[in-house]
């Protein structure tokens, strides 16, 4: 397993009662940062880390955090409970409500470290059930939401059939084991060519130098619990992000949350030659982009 190295960040510390968590911090270029605070949210199989701070040889600009501290935003993500540096001893199985708790607990933290008032928030996967849970419970925290590879009923979801096959095993313990290979069905199950081997490899190492297992509970609530957010209680500007080959959620499921969202703010961005694990695919520069102009975006000044 190669040895690795994160660099160019700041390493913090939060508690949820006794429970450790994990923050990473990569400042804005320019101090104070005048574009705004994000918080990143990562998914079911991997830490945040590995998600949001990859470095792959060969292929610039494989760190959104760095892309987007370049561009004047203070950037931070943090390890969910049970992943990654986070506390894991809890006999539970880390499910969408508890990470949203975790997510309540880092912005205190980012707050009082900070100074910020809200954040931008990006969520994918199941990070973007715990960041839409995290903004309908706390709305008063979050300006702007970003929700890519979301999913809100699951109807018609082609990889949720499939993982519910399994869901008598993801039931019956907390954790599930991953390795290398694991890691490129990610990307595999949709439309393999999306990403390249080399950021597939470079991920894998990311990945299994801080876990062998992953809890259960994110599985458990997207093939048993959906759904799990109102759209109705989100009151932040929204943007849903929905890779064209990700067979996480139909194009109709995200319609339908989507015309529900209350706050005229919002946007659907259909992304094309995306699958899954969008900010590792070879299209990655373009989701950047439009996730840029989405949280750059003037506040409108006449709202009617």
């Amino acid at each position: 397993m190669p040895n690795i190295q994160w660099s160019g960040g700041q390493e913090h510390w939060t508690h949820k009662g006794d429970i450790r968590l994990f923050l990473w911090h990569k400042p804005a270029a320019v101090q104070p940062a005048p574009a705004g605070t994000i918080l990143f949210v990562h998914g079911s199989s991997m830490a945040s880390q590995p998600t949001f701070d990859l470095h792959v040889p060969g292929r610039p600009h494989s760190s959104v955090m760095d892309w987007f501290a370049a561009r004047g935003f203070d950037t931070w993500c943090m390890d969910n409970e049970g992943y990654g540096r986070s506390d894991k001893h809890r006999p539970i199985n880390f499910d969408i409500s508890n990470g949203a708790d975790d997510l309540a607990a880092g912005s205190d933290y980012i707050f009082k470290t900070t100074g910020a008032k809200q954040l931008l928030v990006y969520g994918i996967s199941s990070g973007a059930l715990k960041a839409a849970l995290f903004a309908q419970r706390h709305p008063e925290r979050v300006s702007k939401l970003a929700l890519d590879a979301f999913v809100w009923t699951g109807e018609g979801s082609p990889t949720l059939a499939e993982r519910k096959k399994k869901l008598p095993e993801f039931l019956a313990k907390n954790s599930r084991p991953i390795d290398r290979a694991f890691v490129h069905s990610i990307f595999n199950r949709d439309h393999p060519a999306c990403a390249d081997e080399a950021t597939k490899d470079a991920f894998a190492d990311a990945i299994l130098s801080l876990d062998s297992s992953m809890p259960t509970g994110t599985y458990v609530d997207m093939c048993s619990k959906l759904p799990l957010v109102d759209p109705l209680q989100i009151k932040a500007a929204c943007l849903i992000m929905r890779g064209e080959y990700d067979g996480i959620a139909s194009v109709d499921d995200l319609l339908k949350f989507f015309q529900l969202l209350p706050c005229t703010n919002k946007q659907f961005s259909v992304m094309q030659g995306i699958s899954h694990a969008s900010f590792q695919q070879k299209n990655h520069l373009m989701v950047y982009q439009i996730l840029h102009s989405f949280f750059s975006q003037p506040e409108p000044s006449y709202r009617g």
